[in-house]
């Protein structure tokens, strides 16, 4: 009578051990700026996979020096084509597996929803509306949400007046945060990031020709050898991913 019952457990024991044996794993080192994306991304691929995603986010140059100092990093997402640049010059990256995945635009942000709009220019006062408050951006010399950002300052020529107000944060969500907290009036953070935080608005969005333009390369990581890297990279470029990265605020590129 028991034998049936026992047949069957056995038979959901051995599906259930394939079926884990079948399931791999992909870790994702990628900037920042794409944390609610990748969530979203990552959710349904694993739904749709059974296979495991791992993201690990940080500024780009943090990423950057982590997977040459060996960190186990399977795919890298950065948001500045010159960390990719550094990994690849140093054979640190697959050959054959980079691409263009995303754009993005530059954004003045502020504290609370009811913020008035500035006109982002030459002529903005931007020193005058910090009053005594600070600046806040990702590191300006390391970080591509702080890089973009003092270029575009300097740019518009509004750098030597806000230089010494900037308090810059470790990466582009702690700028936001500063932000978002009220412990900055002011902050400068891609367009995702404001679209992902109620507490902030966007005052003005920068030019496009005042900084470099913003791209964000992926590409596998040359050491990794996983198996699941061609096929995660294509799903990045896939219908799924490309409505998750829209609806957080990044352009899609060809």
């Amino acid at each position: 009578m028991n034998r049936l019952p026992r047949l069957c457990l056995a038979l959901i024991t051995a599906f259930a051990a394939t079926s884990a044996a079948w399931a791999g794993e992909i870790t994702v080192f990628a900037a920042a700026s794409l944390k609610d994306a990748l969530d979203d991304i990552a959710a349904t691929y694993q739904a749709q996979t059974g296979d495991t995603v791992r993201v690990s986010l940080a500024g780009s140059s943090t990423l950057a020096r982590q997977i040459e100092q060996g960190a186990p990093a399977d795919i890298f997402i950065s948001a500045h084509p010159g960390w990719m640049d550094r990994l690849e010059q140093a054979g640190l990256i697959a050959p054959d597996s980079r691409v263009d995945l995303l754009g993005n635009a530059l954004v003045l942000i502020a504290h609370g929803r009811r913020a008035p709009p500035l006109r982002i220019g030459p002529d903005m006062a931007l020193a005058t509306r910090l009053g005594e408050g600070r600046l806040a951006m990702a590191l300006v010399d390391a970080v591509p949400a702080g890089i973009y950002g003092k270029a575009a300052l300097e740019h518009l020529g509004q750098w030597p007046a806000v230089a010494d107000r900037v308090v810059q944060a470790e990466n582009v969500r702690a700028a936001l945060a500063l932000v978002s907290l009220g412990e900055a009036p002011f902050g400068i953070v891609y367009r995702s990031d404001a679209v992902a935080d109620e507490a902030v608005t966007v005052v003005g969005t920068f030019p496009a020709e005042s900084h470099p333009p913003i791209i964000y390369p992926a590409a596998a990581v040359a050491d990794s050898g996983n198996p699941l890297n061609r096929a995660f990279l294509a799903y990045l470029r896939g219908d799924a991913a490309g409505a998750a990265f829209q609806r957080h605020g990044f352009d899609l590129l060809d």
